[in-house]
């Protein structure tokens, strides 16, 4: 009872505003992105019938005005990550989403190198070129669907609201995007945003600052992300394709 009067007094102030990012706060989450990205995506599931949208970019949050009601009608039950790591990927291959082909070669290598960094206990190595990997695989179908990817509500924008040429796209806004178009998955939404972070410790001082050691483990989860956006972009491509 002491809540609902609490939040009836807020509804509709500024004050919500800072409530609600008080209680998603980044800073509550240190080590646990992947989990923050998940409650905030469960939250934006009730936002969506007032058309916003609320929207993290590393450690800062901001509401986005959306043009329509974005209700994920496709979602499925999350995960956990040993749920995650269950799932089987067979003969996934970049070159069937249908990049440039010297891109798509690139591309390849790198997974080959991904895999015997890993198969030789390279965790650090596998957590890096992962992240760089994934990145340059959704840059890659974006380039190829600008249209698409310009129009989603979540592409980033200047200050005078103009979208942004894809340089200057960050890998969240890769990943939220390619969600919003329902290329990835939820789950896989959720982990690609962890392995961004991971990412980050391409800075030995970041590294060193937050205490972090890479493990097998930690690779595995890397390299299973990317074996699952690659199959569900291959699974899914041809709904931006006919748009």
């Amino acid at each position: 009872m002491y809540t609902d009067e609490k939040l009836a007094h807020l509804n509709g102030s500024p004050e919500l505003d800072k409530c609600i990012k008080a209680v998603l706060s980044p800073a509550n989450f240190i080590g646990r992105a992947g989990k923050l990205d998940a409650h905030i995506s469960d939250f934006n599931q009730f936002l969506a019938f007032d058309k916003w949208k609320l929207v993290r970019n590393k450690a800062e949050l901001s509401f986005q005005k959306l043009d329509e009601i974005e209700f994920d009608e496709t979602s499925h039950p999350t995960e956990t990550e040993d749920d995650f790591l269950k799932r089987e990927f067979s003969g996934v291959r970049i070159m069937d989403i249908g990049l440039e082909g010297a891109v798509s070669e690139v591309l390849e290598q790198r997974i080959k190198e991904i895999e015997k960094c890993y198969a030789n206990d390279a965790p650090l190595a596998v957590i890096l070129l992962a992240g760089s990997t994934l990145e340059g695989i959704l840059l890659g179908v974006a380039t190829k669907h600008p249209k698409q990817f310009n129009a989603s509500g979540s592409s980033p924008k200047d200050k005078n609201r103009k979208v942004k040429p894809f340089h200057e796209w960050t890998l969240s806004s890769l990943i939220d995007v390619a969600r919003e178009l329902n290329l990835i998955r939820v789950d896989t939404h959720k982990f690609s945003h962890a392995l961004r972070d991971f990412r980050n410790y391409i800075h030995p001082f970041e590294q060193m600052s937050s205490g972090f050691s890479p493990r097998q483990h930690t690779a595995k989860i890397c390299l299973h992300v990317l074996k699952a956006v690659i199959q569900e972009i291959n699974e899914n491509i041809k709904r931006i394709s006919v748009q």
